[in-house]
């Protein structure tokens, strides 16, 4: 049984820099296979929105409202997966969940995996940030 657990979040001020993380067990992340990691954030009142994701072989790709801030990496050694979030703003404050789709032809686009609403999720972690 594949599952995702995150963890990281937390209340920060504005311009501040969070690590989250995403532990993922019965699923071993290798660069053979097939997968797409993407975070997504729930903003109060918007629309659920992939924000990062990363594909098995470490193309990267984000959502232009979080370009250049944060950072998805990958640890294959840990079965892991973070994202750096750094110079924060209060539209940032939301609910992050971290995503596992299991694919060997998956398509990254704009931060989001094909089919992620498909796949394998966290419970989510908060992150909140004041001015």
């Amino acid at each position: 049984q594949v599952q995702l657990v995150e963890s990281g979040g937390d209340s920060v001020q504005a311009g501040g820099s969070l690590n989250l993380s995403c532990t993922v067990s019965g699923f071993t992340l290798d660069p053979r296979g097939g997968y797409c990691l993407n975070w997504f954030r729930q903003r109060p009142g918007i629309e659920r929105e992939g924000i990062a994701g990363i594909v098995a072989d470490g193309r990267a790709s984000y959502a232009d409202s979080v370009k250049g801030r944060f950072t998805i990496s990958e640890d294959k050694v840990k079965n892991t997966f973070h994202l750096q979030l750094n110079n924060l703003k209060p539209t940032d404050t939301g609910m992050f969940y971290c995503v596992l789709v299991e694919s060997s032809d998956v398509r990254l686009i704009r931060g989001t995996c094909d089919d992620a609403e498909l796949g394998h999720w966290g419970q989510g972690t908060q992150v909140t940030v004041s001015s």
